[in-house]
């Protein structure tokens, strides 16, 4: 922040800030009890009115549960089930106040740690966060309020003083916003659940909580013109917005506003019930709207129609409910009932402003808008309310009333006013990091705009403090570099650059003692040094006044890199300076008064920071961190290093760390100790649970059985797998350990450690990208899981290190000792100060005594922190700037490098060489030049003397060649020098080949025949091609689909539509029953077997079953084929109501076209179906048009240039002639020549396209008249001769030529015509052949040899007429057939003016229609919704019927069921029972049935009342009508003597009585309810019958409209006077607008449809007579054969009584058949017995095989088994008595000790052998007991003596 002018007040500051250092330390204990008390009674007064949310149940507004939400709430509670009390609510006292102290947010500090809260201590804030929205807010005329972070920010405008208020959450601040009478603001903070706390001022004091608008931030907040409600909205994820009656704490509407993130919301100022919100690509209008469940925001989302979708930031409400809002292109938009009215620019087209408007206002009658482009412009408010469109581009243009350019570089994005001394001002707050203060008066006395304070704009990159004093200094992309002295709280200097800083560091002590040196890295890759020094110590200023404390400036500027600088980092003795950036290089500079380079290294990524080695190190080496997870070691380099030629030091030690993480095999391990804790603590409660069932008296058994079933329960999930990153997580920063090691923090997946790491001592194994080296040690970071460590800085005494995190905390560990380690850390100190989102924090250092703390962070804020307490520095700190250093006034500005793309130290080095290898290769090309000159001289002067030379004395040019392979070599240089210079220039070729390829495709690519014109050869006729484009294939594509638009069906149509449906339905049913009824299955073909007699006994029973099926199958399919006879016979009769559809689509079709005509002039012409036009149809015709009129121009186009082509043959023919003819009249005596006809040339214009053919000869020649027309001539090069002579000087040499195109036709046409000479001459050699042999004779030729020569003469001149002829010929027919063609084109030239007069007029037509066409389509779509409508009701209506239909016959059904019942209830009595009254009675008597239900137990008691109250109603009238009865008889015991069988069976049959009765019942009431649902569609029905019927009407009038329309449009059509026959008194009338156009062909029709039509009435006459005949006949015939019909079936019936006594079923007697189903059974089982009998008998011989086999094979096991134990007890027999005569030598002269020994040892072998089958036996009897049992061989045991086998 930079103060205008010095502070008043410094005393005042410095007590108030004593004085709240008291107020926060000694008066806690008294604040704390006072907040205890209001605390409680807070709490009772919340307790009485828990019922304040719901109420906004009642209003219709979401439910909120009433919560008191915790100071800090950093995770979500958790859930509260909600109590409904009933107690009356209670207000909150106006007079209640919450507790500050209470409320804020404190430092968190490890419990137990001792750390002491106050810690650190902010001093003052330098930043401004100037990109968030709204962050200015006035609260009076000298105090303005602001975000800072966590901390809200009240400056004092007068005396430059700053309060802080801390947040509630310590997750940061959204939003402030003030009351409108200034007595409360709001602050809307963010983290989990935030609060919205209203702040009374100016006393500070928290007044109200509003809780629970949000989930994660407010975004905005507005509170109503009365001040009584307040609307906020939240951010991301829920976007809440909310009304509050905030005195209450009471919310009183919500809703949802929108789902992306929303802006702004306000009030309107004249109607408090409307509000607005606006944000990302919309606006919102609200209305608190009561319904009949209570009050409710209503939200209408503004359409933009035409317009294009923008974010709006600002808008103002009008006082008629119009909303005015920006754009981000400058315009402004007018709303009104939710759609855009019009757009506002100014005149001609211009924006309103030139970027988005973040703010307009309604400020006294006159709207004043606040753009990016640093402008406010002030608008008239009349003509903006009553703005209206003027034409189709939607704009309205006006001018600005008044407008104020507040300055350059000026982003303006909020405004306030307040009133000082009763003169209104603004303050605006500048997005590009400035507070202006503003005066709109726009009078003669107006201020000039006043920027109050500046600061940086957007993020901070880095920040540095003075080695010596207490000055800090910050650099960012707003290209500022500015100087703090934080002890005096004031900015010292700044200096601006053309480019964004993006690293700073100061020079150490020990480079400058002083402390007055600063280096700065920007984006561009330079550094600069910036010296700070105090202009006062300047002998030339030093008697100056107003001169500033300090002052910057320029001392050197540098570019080492080509990209962003990153890192800046002095060695510890000051000697050296390393640069990193992310152009991979890390570059070294020798500190001096001067910065010299040494060198540069690359490194394998993206430099993130550098370190040099502590004091501590015997060596002094860099630390190098990449953004790729790579760290690299390099020594310093020698500052001698030798840059001759480059600055690349390629032989420095390198070493490389490239880290791979270790946080999933650490999480393992977590995992692994976790699971074995937890295991531990089972196994304590199992134990402790076993001891707890042995006392109850439980056995162990059942204990243990329990336990087995828990624990197969319990399934143990998988550890988690080990996961490793592809690509290391980034480096955020890191410090040196010790000597080869270091400690790392990261991002990405690594986040939540530091990590220790050390340098392999192997190091050229591998590349640095393919290294995989882990850490050898780790810290967990409490609570950074999410939240990296982004800075660290040590102090002074390395006993403190400070975190700077992600999240804008600042963090302070505390450390026992110098080393960090993990058990060198008690706890931490943490505080979050910057923005808890976007506060990221950038830099972190403390001062050179380690007394205070600076951090700056992305969110624009720089925080200073003491660390002693405020009155010691007081008493002892004062800040001190460098003086200058001597002769610094004498010295000039320094350069500066302002080009971005300057050279690069390294690249400007590359350069340097660059230029002097060229300098030295153009000198030796120079010489060389020179040295050729002269020998080309002596050469040319050589050749001069021997042309002066006498003819028989000159040499020869070949004998100049001294050596021909010279000449070879030359020519073989010359041609690879060609080549080489092609593939040179092949790129260049290439590119100008690919432009003249997109020319010829721009201007000739859719040519598809350019204007070609032929002459005739003996007349001035001549003929022309059309120019013609080629035609798209869309064209062709949209004619063919000319007729694939829908033609709007009629109700004919349908109805047909849906005959054929039924037809097509009843078709596909009939052909599938047919296609069921002929499938027969195939049977199978079975394989041949040997026979046997049980097979062939099945065969004959198969085959005699087969015959009977098979004649059964042929009768019924005789039957079948019958009956489809009969139904096709009856599906081809025809209803009673039948009609032809030939004879419907006629009358149709005649009453469509017969009657009254109108003409379509008339008011009352109905357009036919048929005839509608429309816009898609309109442009198909002009489609078809043009695809018409193409294909005849490009037809005659072809003709003509077959024409041409023919021209040119006979031109060539001619040419042949012409040369013919020569060579015979040289024969001919000269007098008896006839003139030769001139021969035809081709015109420029008859081959246009030769234009566009060249060659490199024109290409030249065009060259050369552009540089005679357009360059001046420049001065010969005298070194360089010209090379016209050819070659390379006198030898002849030369570039290899190619032909032109001209020499290859001239070429080509000369060998043609010497061809066609010879061909035509070689007829006539004999008239020259007798004159050149006889020539030198002078003897007199015979009489034979004079006649002989006249023959030829004779014939030669007979030649001559015909050649003549045949060219005349040819000419004559060329013209006959241009004259012809001529005639022809001139009838298409016609053609072609007539298509175009009709493509005008059809185009005007498809104007007009489309003008018609929105309005057309919504009648249409309202006709067709309800045609489709109409076809639902008509469809469900069918379906009802058919429904009706079919219940009915279920009811029929169900009748014919029970007349059964009755008729088999009277066979059962037989005749003459005595009981059948007794049984009828039971039978028919009405009994209560209890329903059956599939689920018990899911019905309702309400429901199963209302079953048994029926049930009991049922039952009564039941009894009633029994009682009617006459006697009363007990139907539950059979009566004496009656059969029991018979009672039981009436009894069964009353059970089925009863059933087909109630289902009955239900048949009719599902009739009555599908009966309600027909008559309820059968009503809709006709109401869309009514409205189709209207909405068809307003078609057709429409569709009158239109055609009114189309009949004002002219229409030309071209006569000829004879066509004219309107005459009146036999002239031709001069007004002929009331005559009629027709055809001949029309005129013609309609007279002859006069004979037509009566000649069709007398036919139809005719046909009439002949039907009605034909009907009486038919009536006749059919009366016949019904009579034949009876009379047949009595006969039959007849037939049936006399052979089988009563009438049977003839179709039933035909097809009786066997029972296929048993018969196939039985012989399948007969089959299957056969078979298993075979197969068991197989089996059976298998079995005693394999039993036999195993047999011989166990016999054969055990006698190897025995031998193998023989070999086996002989060997260790050897091998003992071997081991004891090597051990035990001399033992023969031990006497009987040994013998003792031995048999000992024997008897103890043999009692163990005797033990071992004792077992062996046990085992043996335990597996034959068993039915399993098997036995094993005995094991054999290991020692065995000779005497033990025996």
């Amino acid at each position: 922040m930079e103060p205008k002018g010095e502070p008043e007040r410094e005393k005042e500051k410095d007590q108030n800030e004593q004085s709240d250092k008291l107020d926060s330390t000694e008066g806690k204990k008294e604040r704390k009890k006072k907040s205890t008390d209001e605390k409680k009674l807070l709490e009772s007064e919340e307790e009485e009115r828990v019922a304040e949310d719901e109420e906004g149940e009642e209003s219709g507004s979401e439910e909120e549960e009433e919560e008191p939400p915790p100071p800090e709430p950093e995770e979500p509670p958790a859930p509260v089930k909600k109590k409904k009390k009933v107690v009356v609510e209670k207000k909150i006292s106006e007079n209640f106040y919450y507790n500050y102290e209470e409320l804020c947010s404190f430092p968190y500090v490890t419990p137990d740690s001792g750390i002491p809260l106050d810690m650190l201590i902010l001093m003052h804030s330098f930043g401004y966060d100037c990109r968030r929205r709204a962050n200015i807010l006035m609260l009076d005329s000298q105090t303005l309020l602001y975000i800072a972070g966590n901390h809200l920010v009240l400056l004092d405008l007068k005396f430059r003083y700053l309060r802080y208020l801390r947040s509630t959450s310590g997750g940061g601040i959204g939003v402030i916003t003030a009351h409108p009478n200034k007595t409360h603001f709001a602050v809307g903070e963010k983290g989990w659940k935030p609060n919205m706390i209203i702040y009374e001022y100016p006393s500070l004091r928290p007044y109200r909580i509003l809780r629970g608008g949000t989930e994660k931030a407010y975004a905005f907040a507005d509170f109503n013109r009365s001040g009584t409600l307040i609307a906020t909205v939240g951010s991301s994820p829920d976007y809440t917005l909310t009304v509050w009656d905030w005195k209450q704490e009471k919310i009183v509407l919500r809703s949802k506003a929108f789902s992306q993130d929303v802006y702004r919301v306000t009030f309107s100022p004249e109607n408090e019930e409307q509000l607005t919100t606006s944000g990302l690509g919309h606006i919102k209008f609200w209305k608190m709207a009561l319904t009949f469940t209570g009050l409710k925001l209503q939200g209408s989302l503004g359409r933009f129609g035409k317009t294009a979708v923008t974010d709006i930031e600002g808008y103002a409400e009008l006082p008629d409910g119009k909303v005015l809002s920006g754009s981000e292109w400058g315009n402004m938009l007018l709303w009104e009932g939710g759609l855009i009215k019009v757009e506002i620019c100014r005149p001609g087209h211009r924006n309103c402003h030139n970027g988005p408007i973040n703010q307009l206002l309604l400020d006294e009658g006159e709207i004043v808008t606040v753009g990016s482009d640093g402008y406010i412009r002030v608008w008239d408010f009349e003509t903006m309310d009553t703005a209206d469109v003027v034409d189709d581009t939607g704009l309205m243009e006006m001018d600005p009333m008044n407008e104020l350019l507040v300055g350059k570089n000026v982003n303006l994005g909020y405004m306030v006013k307040v009133h000082e001394l009763g003169e209104p001002y603004w303050y605006a707050q500048d997005f590009n990091g400035a507070i202006w203060k503003l005066d709109l008066s726009f009078s003669n006395v107006t201020h000039d705009p006043e920027c109050l304070f500046t600061f940086h704009s957007g993020k901070i990159e880095a920040v540095c403090v003075s080695p010596v004093t207490y000055i800090l200094a910050t650099t960012a992309l707003d290209r500022m570099v500015r100087v703090y002295d934080f002890l005096g709280k004031v900015q010292l200097a700044e200096m601006k650059f053309k480019q964004g800083g993006t690293a700073i560091t100061w020079a150490p002590k020990v480079a400058n003692p002083k402390g007055g040196v600063i280096v700065v890295g920007f984006q561009d890759g330079v550094v600069r040094i910036i010296e700070l020094y105090n202009p006062k110590g300047l002998p030339i200023v030093s008697s100056q006044e107003n001169l500033a404390d300090a002052s910057l400036r320029l001392k050197q500027a540098f570019k080492p890199h080509t990209s962003v600088v990153t890192a800046l980092a002095y060695e510890r003795h000051g000697e050296i300076l390393a640069t990193g950036s992310r152009d991979k290089n890390v570059f070294f500079f020798n500190v001096d008064e001067t910065y010299d380079p040494i060198g540069f290294i690359s490194v394998p990524g993206p430099v993130q920071a550098l370190q040099w080695s502590p004091p501590s190190h015997r060596e002094n080496k860099l630390l190098i961190f990449c953004e790729n997870g790579i760290v690299v070691q390099v020594p310093a380099p020698q500052q001698d290093f030798d840059a001759a030629s480059t600055y690349k030091m390629k032989d420095l030690p390198t070493e490389y760390f490239r880290f791979w993480s270790i946080k999933s095999q650490i999480l393992r391990e977590d995992e692994i100790k976790r699971r074995e804790k937890v295991k531990e603590e089972k196994e304590k409660e199992r134990q402790k649970w076993i001891q707890e069932q042995l006392d109850e008296g439980k056995e162990l058994e059942e204990i243990e059985l329990l336990e087995e079933e828990a624990e197969e329960e319990e399934e143990e999930e998988p550890l988690p797998d080990i996961f490793v990153p592809k690509t290391p997580s980034p480096i955020l920063c890191g410090f040196y350990s010790a000597p080869g090691k270091f400690w790392l923090s990261l991002g990405g997946y690594d986040t939540g450690f530091l990590f220790h790491c050390a340098f392999s001592p192997i190091q050229h194994q591998k590349e640095p990208d393919h290294r995989e080296d882990e850490p050898f040690d780790f810290i967990r970071v409490e609570g950074a899981e999410d939240n990296p460590i982004t800075r660290i800085w040590f102090c002074s005494s390395g006993l403190l290190m400070f975190c700077g995190m992600q999240n804008g905390a600042v963090r302070v560990y505390p450390l026992h000792q110098k080393e960090f380690s993990i058990d060198n850390i008690a706890g931490y100190w943490s505080f979050g100060l910057h923005d808890n989102d976007y506060g990221k924090i950038q830099g972190i250092c403390s001062s050179f005594d380690d007394r205070f703390l600076v951090t700056c962070g992305a969110d624009g804020n720089i925080f200073t922190y003491n660390i002693l307490s405020v009155e010691e520095i007081k008493k002892v700190l004062k800040t001190k700037v460098p003086s200058p250093r001597r002769g610094l006034d004498q010295e000039g500005a320094a350069e500066d490098i302002e080009e971005p793309n300057a050279y690069s130290i390294e690249n400007a080095k590359q350069k340097k060489e660059h230029d002097l290898i060229m300098r030295a290769a153009e000198r030796k090309k120079f010489l060389k030049r020179q040295e050729l000159f002269s020998l080309r001289q002596a050469f040319q002067e050589l050749l001069r003397m021997n042309d002066e030379l006498p003819r028989h004395m000159q040499l020869h040019r070949a004998q100049f060649e001294l050596d021909r392979r010279i000449r070879a070599e030359m020519d073989r240089r010359t041609a690879r020098k060609i080549r080489l210079v092609m593939k040179e220039l092949g790129w260049e070729q290439e590119r100008h080949r690919i432009g003249l390829r997109k020319l010829q495709e721009r201007f000739r690519g859719n040519l598809e025949y350019d204007t070609i014109v032929v002459c005739a050869m003996r007349s001035n006729h001549r003929i022309s091609t059309y120019r013609l484009l080629a035609i798209s294939e869309k064209f062709y594509s949209s004619r063919k689909q000319s007729q694939s638009w829908k033609r709007r069906p009629s109700k004919y149509d349908w109805k047909v539509k849906e005959d054929q449906q039924k037809d097509s339905q009843k078709d596909i049913f009939s052909s599938q029953t047919n296609t069921i009824l002929e499938e027969e299955p195939e049977p199978e073909k079975v394989k041949k077997k040997p026979q046997t007699l049980q097979s062939r006994i099945v065969e004959n029973r198969m085959e005699r079953l087969r015959k009977v099926i098979e004649k059964a199958e042929k009768a019924k399919a005789k039957i079948e084929q019958r009956k489809k006879e009969w139904e096709e016979l009856y599906k081809s009769k025809p209803s009673d109501n039948y009609e032809d559809p030939q004879d419907i689509e006629d009358i149709r079709h005649a009453q469509e076209n017969m009657g009254d005509f109108k003409l379509k002039t008339a008011t009352n012409y109905k357009i036919p179906e048929h005839m509608r036009i429309n816009a898609a149809k309109k442009m198909n015709q002009l489609t078809s048009l043009e695809v018409a009129i193409h294909e005849r121009k490009l037809s005659m186009n072809k003709w003509i240039v077959g024409l041409r082509d023919l021209k040119v043959a006979i031109i060539e023919e001619i040419q042949c002639v012409v040369q013919a003819l020569k060579n015979i009249q040289s024969s001919l005596d000269p007098s008896k020549h006839l003139p030769v006809p001139p021969i035809p040339q081709l015109l420029p214009e008859e081959t246009p396209e030769k234009k566009f053919q060249y060659d490199s000869e024109t290409l030249l020649k065009f060259k050369q008249e552009l540089e005679k027309q357009g360059l001046k001539a420049k001065e010969a090069m005298t070194l360089v001769p010209s090379a016209e002579a050819g070659g390379l000087g006198g030898f002849g040499g030369g570039f290899l030529h190619t032909p032109s195109v001209k020499e290859i036709d001239t070429s080509t046409r000369g060998s043609q015509k010497s061809v066609k000479t010879g061909c035509a001459t070689a007829a006539t050699p004999t008239a020259v052949l007798p004159v050149s042999s006889f020539e030198m004779e002078l003897v007199e030729p015979t009489e034979l040899e004079v006649e002989i020569r006249k023959r030829e003469e004779i014939r030669n001149i007979y030649m001559q007429e015909t050649l003549i002829k045949r060219i005349d010929e040819l000419m004559m027919t060329f013209d006959a057939e241009l004259c012809l063609l001529r005639h022809q084109k001139l009838k298409l030239d016609i053609q072609m003016k007539t298509a175009d007069l009709r493509h005008v007029t059809w185009f005007q037509e498809l104007l007009l229609l489309k003008n018609f066409e929105k309005h057309e389509d919504i009648l249409q779509e309202r006709v067709n919704s309800l045609i489709s409508e109409e076809e639902q009701m008509q469809h469900k209506i069918n379906s009802c019927i058919a429904q009706i239909d079919e219940k009915k016959a279920e009811i029929v059904k169900l009748q014919e069921r029970e007349k059964a019942l009755y008729v088999t209830f009277h066979a059962s009595l037989g005749e003459n029972n005595k009981f059948a009254g007794f049984l009828l009675k039971v039978l028919k008597k009405r009994i209560k049935r209890v329903k059956k239900k599939e689920v018990e137990g899911e019905r309702d008691d309400d429901e199963e009342s209302d079953e048994e109250s029926d049930e009991e109603s049922s039952l009564e009238s039941d009894e009633e009508e029994s009682g009617s009865e006459d006697e009363v008889f007990d139907d539950t015991v059979c009566p004496k003597n009656c059969d029991e069988s018979l009672f039981e069976n009436t009894l069964q049959l009353r059970e089925k009585r009863l059933d087909i009765e109630e289902a009955l019942v239900e048949e009719k009431k599902v009739i009555e309810n599908v009966k309600k649902e027909y008559e309820a569609f059968a009503k809709k029905v006709k109401v869309v019958a009514a409205s189709l019927d209207s909405a068809e009407w307003e078609l057709e009038a429409y569709q009158r409209e239109k055609q009114q329309k189309l009949n004002e449009l002219h229409v030309v059509v071209p006569l000829k006077l004879h066509q004219v026959e309107y005459i009146s008194n036999g002239e031709i009338p001069s007004d002929i607008s009331q005559a009629l156009v027709f055809t001949n062909q029309s005129l013609m029709n309609l007279q002859q449809r006069i004979t037509i039509l009566q000649q069709e009435k007398l036919v139809q006459r005719e046909l009439y007579k002949k039907a009605r005949e034909q009907h009486k006949e038919l009536i006749r015939d059919r009366k016949e054969m019904m009579i034949k019909i009876e009379r047949l079936e009595e006969k039959c019936n007849q037939f049936m009584m006399m052979k089988f006594g009563r009438l049977v079923d003839l179709e039933a007697l035909q097809t009786l058949s066997v029972n296929t189903n048993l018969e196939e059974l039985k012989m399948k089982t007969m089959e299957k017995e056969q078979a298993i009998a075979v197969d068991l008998k197989k089996w059976e011989g298998r079995i005693l095989e394999k039993r036999q086999q195993l047999m011989a094979v166990t016999k054969e096991n055990t006698n190897k088994l025995t031998q193998m134990n023989a070999f086996c007890t002989e060997k260790i027999r050897l091998e003992t008595k071997l081991d004891s005569l090597q051990h035990n030598l001399g033992a023969e002269f031990q006497g009987p000790r040994k013998e003792d020994i031995m048999e000992k040892e024997r008897m103890i072998a043999l009692v163990q052998l005797q033990a071992t089958d004792a077992e062996i036996l046990k085992e043996e009897i335990t597996l034959l007991s068993r039915k399993d049992g098997r036995i094993f061989a005995a094991p054999e045991p290991l020692f065995q003596t000779d005497e033990m086998l025996n």
